[in-house]
């Protein structure tokens, strides 16, 4: 089949290669992801990292051609292994074929769960509706009880109540929680979870990471969560990707990103969080703000906010460069120092 690809290791369920989303707008054009790459193997837990504005969002719903006008997909690949084996360029299959992943092998979890259910239907419609969506021969009473199974497992009290309830009539939790029921609704094999711990208090927080990390292990499913919060990266994830003003700046493994970081971006990043276990006087901040991506800086994008700018940073970008294994920056400084180890 012409849009099937053969060529993927076998533990790796998303491989986006060279990705570029661009937005047309009366002002310009938005550069909002460029040549952006990254995978995800099975049972894994990948974090996009970055400030608000560095296309975090954006690069996970091209995943599954999520833009809208006046957006575009202008390049890249997207390779997704199905449950059956076969391996597809989600860019190139037909739209029927996309919504059979869409949400059944591939399922989100968006930011605000207010604005993602519909406040005229019940906890237990969303998921019927969702399952229907891909097995229509299956019985409203079957999905009724996958519905109450599904909210027990994410630990929502008395399920065969609220799968009755209307989206306001539960908390902020609680309908977080219903938001991932339903992601999960067809056993998807990759969850994107786009910030879902936003507007909770803290202990919330640390209910919903412990959730998505006892799913994502249950399932063994790959899980993509986006997020501008390291505390929380810290807790769940396996490798970190972190993006800046629409490009991947540095990416690893957990360890190595947080113990031994290699971008100014990203060390900036790690010394915004604060340290439980030290008293603290002031909280660092980063100086300036994400630029315009309708005309980004020349060079190096973070190059106007980085301490450490030479010359060469304003006239040409820097290549990822191979710090350790799977380790890997675009700085200036790893090629003064040598490049790679």
């Amino acid at each position: 089949m012409m849009n099937e690809i053969t060529h993927l290791p076998e533990d790796i369920i998303l491989k986006v290669e060279d990705l570029d989303v661009r937005f047309y707008t009366y002002a310009g054009v938005v550069h909002a992801v460029s040549n952006v790459s990254f995978y995800v193997r099975e049972g894994e837990t990948i974090a996009l990292v970055g400030e608000t504005g560095c296309g975090k969002s954006v690069t996970t719903r091209a995943i599954t051609k999520l833009i809208e006008s006046p957006g575009r997909i202008e390049g890249g690949k997207v390779l997704f292994r199905r449950r059956n084996g076969k391996i597809v360029d989600l860019l190139k299959i037909s739209d029927e074929e996309l919504r059979e992943i869409r949400g059944n092998e591939i399922a989100y979890v968006f930011q605000d769960p207010t604005s993602a259910l519909d406040p005229l239907y019940t906890i237990g419609y969303h998921i019927h509706e969702t399952i229907i969506a891909h097995k229509s021969k299956i019985s409203k009473k079957e999905t009724f009880k996958q519905a109450v199974n599904l909210l027990k497992h994410v630990l929502i009290p008395s399920p065969e109540v609220r799968v009755k309830n209307y989206p306001h009539e539960m908390s902020g939790g609680m309908r977080q929680r219903s938001v991932i029921a339903i992601g999960l609704s067809n056993m998807p094999r990759l969850l994107i979870a786009d910030e879902p711990t936003t507007n909770l208090d803290v202990t919330v927080q640390a209910q919903i990471l412990d959730l998505l990390k006892k799913i994502q292990e249950e399932y063994k499913m790959g899980l993509i969560l986006i997020t501008h919060n390291l505390g929380i990266v810290a807790e769940v994830a396996d490798r970190v990707y972190v993006m800046y003003a629409g490009k991947m700046v540095e990416e690893g493994p957990l360890e190595q990103i947080f113990y031994n970081p290699q971008h100014p971006y990203t060390k900036l990043l790690l010394r915004a969080v604060p340290d439980p276990t030290k008293k603290i006087e002031k909280l660092e901040s980063i100086p300036g703000v994400v630029p315009s991506l309708i005309s980004p800086p020349a060079g190096c994008r973070f190059q106007p906010r980085c301490l450490y700018a030479m010359d060469i940073c304003g006239r040409q970008e820097p290549p990822l460069v191979e710090v350790e294994s799977e380790h890997r920056a675009a700085c200036w400084l790893l090629e003064k120092r040598g490049g790679s180890k």
